[in-house]
Parts: structure tokens; sequence; C-alpha cells
């Protein structure tokens, strides 16, 4: 599986680069059943979205699982970047169980 990352209003550091990469690259073992699953490709945008708070969800992080059949979306703010992604990898893992059920 291909993974991208982008950022806005962030800098993407080696150490969370890594935790994204180990992260989201954990769900391609959810799509074993699908057909052509190492064509997958996962758009992960990490963003801060606000400058001048400090506090709250500031961190958003967005994916969009590029799949043979369609396209799998999950986003989710937290005020920790580590967290946001933990909660999307959640998500994307009960996504693809829709997906896969439809199938």
């Amino acid at each position: 599986m291909q993974i991208n990352i982008k950022a806005k209003d962030l800098e993407i550091t080696p150490a969370i680069k890594e935790y994204i990469e180990e992260k989201i690259g954990s769900v391609e073992k959810f799509l074993t059943r699908l057909e052509n699953q190492e064509e997958a490709e996962a758009d992960v945008e990490i963003s801060r979205n606000t400058k001048h708070h400090h506090q709250g969800k500031v961190y958003d992080a967005k994916v969009n699982l590029h799949i043979k059949g369609g396209t799998l979306r999950a986003e989710y703010g937290d005020e920790d970047v580590r967290a946001a992604i933990d909660k999307i990898k959640d998500i994307l893992k009960i996504e693809i169980e829709k997906f896969k059920s439809k199938k």
C-alpha cells in the first residue's frame, strides 16, 4: 500500500511521518480479502486548524483510502496529533469492514 502524507500549517517530523506510516500501514492487513489490495493508496493529511489556540481539538487528521471498488474516508480532530492518527486508524478499520460486508 502506498501512503502519501501531506501537512497543512504543520511541520511533519520524521518521527510523526514514521508513526503515520506504521499506523495507517497497519490497516493493510484488513484488506487481505479484497482483490488487488496492493494497489491501495492512502492520502493522509495532517493539519493544525488554528494558529493561536493551544488547547482543544487543534489537530485534524484525514485519510482517503483508495481501493478497488471505492474510496474510504476517515477524519478526526484531537488535541494530540498521535491520538488523532490512532483514531483515524480505528475509523478506517470500521469502514473497511463495512465495505467488505457489502461485497
